[in-house]
C-alpha cells in the first residue's frame, strides 16, 4: 500500500520551485490566471513576460509600502489629498507638491513647520511622510516629548549611542509638537547629538508652535539651541502657516468661543534665518 500512495503522488513542479527561490511569490501565487489572462488578450511571449512582471513589481510595492507605513508609527491616516489649502492660505500648494516629491530627503535636507495649534501641521507632516514612503525612503514618526524621553532613557542607561544609531536608520525622521510641552533637562544637549548623527545624511521634519527665534526657551539652553538651528537650518525648507485652528473654527463662527488674545502665527526671526545659498523657503514675517 505504501508503494502505491507513492506511486501515485503528485510530482513537485519545477517551475513553482524556481519562482519560490527566485522570491518571485507574485508570479508563482498567480501565475494559472496571469497566464490565462495573457491568453485571453493574445499577447506574445514577451508581452506576457511583462505582465508577469509588471504584477510581481506592483505586488512587493504594495508590501513595501505596507510595512513602511507599519514601521512609521503614524499616529492617523492622512493624505495630502485630504488637505484643505484654502483655509489656510499662507501655505502655497506648490511648495507642498514640491515637498511631496521627496527630493529633499534624498539630498538630506530639513523641513520646519511652524504655526499655531490646530492649523495643519500634523496632518502635513504625515502625508508627506507617506509621500516618501511611496517614493521608497524609510521613515520613522515621533513626538518631540516621546523623542527626549527616549533619548534620556538611553543616556541613563549607558546605551545611548544604541538609540541614535537606531535614530539615524530612518532616510526621514518626523519630530512633531516640539515646544508644545516641556522638555527633559538634558533635552538640548541630547537632540543636539541627534541632529549632529543626522547632519546631511538623513532628512528631518520639524513641527513646532514656537518660532526658531523661541527655541533657546524651548530647550532652557540658547547657546545649544542656537547650535541646533545652525544645523538644521544650514539645507531647509521653512514654513510658517498662518491660520486659524480647524478644531476651533467652527465653533468661533457659530459664537460658541471667542478668539484668544493671544492667537496668532509664530514669529520668524532675521536673526536665525539659514546662510544664502541654501535650498530654503524663508519664514514670512
Amino acid at each position: 500500500m505504501v508503494r502505491a500512495n507513492k506511486a501515485h503522488e503528485t510530482p513537485a513542479d519545477p517551475l513553482d520551485a524556481m519562482l519560490a527561490r527566485l522570491q518571485l511569490t507574485g508570479i508563482r501565487d498567480q501565475l494559472d490566471s496571469l497566464l490565462d489572462e495573457a491568453a485571453r488578450a493574445n499577447l506574445s511571449a514577451r508581452e506576457t513576460l511583462i505582465l508577469l512582471c509588471e504584477r510581481e513589481i506592483a505586488r512587493k510595492d504594495h508590501r513595501r509600502i505596507e510595512m513602511g507605513l507599519k514601521l512609521a508609527h503614524f499616529p492617523a491616516v492622512k493624505e495630502l489629498a485630504g488637505f484643505d489649502f484654502e483655509a489656510q492660505p499662507s501655505i502655497e500648494p506648490k511648495q507642498i507638491r514640491d515637498l511631496a516629491a521627496s527630493r529633499w530627503i534624498a539630498n538630506g535636507e530639513n523641513v520646519l513647520l511652524l504655526g499655531p495649534p490646530g492649523v495643519g501641521k500634523t496632518h502635513l507632516s504625515i502625508a508627506l511622510g507617506r509621500e516618501a514612503i511611496l517614493a521608497g525612503y524609510t521613515v520613522q514618526f515621533t513626538t518631540a516629548t516621546t523623542l527626549v524621553a527616549g533619548l534620556v532613557k538611553a543616556y541613563g542607561e549607558r546605551r545611548l549611542d544604541e538609540k541614535l544609531l537606531a535614530l539615524s536608520k530612518p532616510k526621514l525622521l518626523i519630530i512633531d509638537e516640539l515646544g508644545y510641552l516641556p522638555l527633559e533637562p538634558d533635552a538640548a544637549h541630547l537632540f543636539f547629538q541627534l541632529v549632529s548623527r543626522r547632519y546631511e545624511s538623513g532628512a528631518m521634519l520639524i513641527t513646532s508652535n514656537r518660532s526658531v527665534a523661541e527655541w533657546g526657551t524651548v530647550f532652557a539652553d540658547p547657546v545649544v539651541a542656537t547650535a541646533i538651528l545652525d544645523r538644521l537650518l544650514h539645507h531647509s525648507h521653512v514654513l510658517t502657516i498662518r491660520g486659524d485652528s480647524y478644531r476651533l473654527r467652527a465653533k468661533r463662527k457659530s459664537g460658541l468661543i471667542r478668539p484668544l488674545a493671544g492667537d496668532g502665527p509664530p514669529v520668524g526671526s532675521a536673526s536665525l534665518r539659514p546662510a544664502t545659498g541654501g535650498n530654503t523657503l524663508q519664514q514670512r514675517s
